[in-house]
């Protein structure tokens, strides 16, 4: 399968040069526009962001892309996928990943994985068009588990369509977490990204650091030998975005402590 993973900036995966910023645009207090977003992005030194959207964001798209540009922002990832968002990557020159969630629908196992590669082949094949990948994107249900991605990813592959892989996010796996270990190993040939969240029982979203067990969370990842990049969320609409980043800075420094990733931590603030 080909590589459509950015890649790592600095020896540890958890150096502040390998994050990325996830879901901070309709989720941010402040309702930042693009020059403010990035300007707090660079203020808080995160070179990496994906993108996550709704329809009135739609309109300030080419303003986004461009002040990306500008300042040396990596878009890692793009939330969806359609003929506009294939149209803004073409005019900015830009290969990205397009983040969605495949389908659900058949009678059987057979049947739903057929359905999802139809679904997700039809995408790759724009994607692949203009050097970009598609990433299924775990959002709950059947096509949010991993070993339904997995042999909807190695269908494809049979098919020769090799430009898709698995974007992973804890907020929406509470329910994995005591096998996550094992789970990580059997998606890391397909693991494109990994997005992080303090993981506490009750509750979805929580800075990193906050959780109960995310020290071993992090020694768990460093174990697997996954090399992708790591993203770090915003998702609290009520949340100024800069102070939930800050959040999961801060809970990162104190977790790479307690796993003595000193290279990782000395890059942090």
């Amino acid at each position: 399968m080909e590589s459509h993973v950015p890649a790592v900036k600095g020896g540890s995966i958890f150096a502040k040069p390998n994050l990325l910023a996830w879901c901070i645009v309709p989720f941010d207090a402040k309702n930042r526009g693009p020059k403010e977003r990035v300007e707090m992005l660079v203020k808080l030194g995160i070179g990496r962001v994906a993108y996550d959207w709704r329809d009135n964001h739609v309109p300030t798209w080419d303003e986004e892309m461009s002040l990306y540009k500008k300042h040396g922002i990596e878009l890692s990832g793009f939330w969806g996928f359609d003929d506009k968002a294939l149209d803004l990557m073409k005019r900015h020159g830009i290969k990205t990943q397009f983040w969605v969630m495949m389908g659900s629908g058949g009678a059987d196992q057979k049947a739903k994985v057929e359905a999802a590669a139809r679904g997700v082949e039809g995408m790759a094949k724009k994607a692949k068009e203009i050097g970009c990948s598609v990433c299924l994107y775990n959002h709950g249900g059947w096509a949010g588990e991993p070993e339904n991605q997995i042999e909807v990813i190695e269908q494809l592959k049979a098919r020769g369509v090799t430009n898709v892989g698995i974007c992973y996010n804890l907020h929406h796996a509470h329910h994995r977490m005591k096998d996550f270990a094992a789970l990580l190993e059997k998606m890391k040939p397909y693991l494109w990204c990994l997005n992080i969240n303090g993981m506490k029982e009750g509750t979805k979203i929580v800075p990193f650091g906050q959780g109960s067990d995310d020290a071993e969370i992090l020694r768990t990842i460093q174990k697997s030998g996954y090399r992708g990049p790591i993203g770090i969320l915003g998702h609290r609409a009520e949340v100024d975005a800069e102070v939930a980043l800050q959040q999961n800075l801060d809970g990162l420094k104190t977790m790479l402590e307690k796993v003595g990733d000193a290279e990782a931590r000395k890059t942090y603030r």
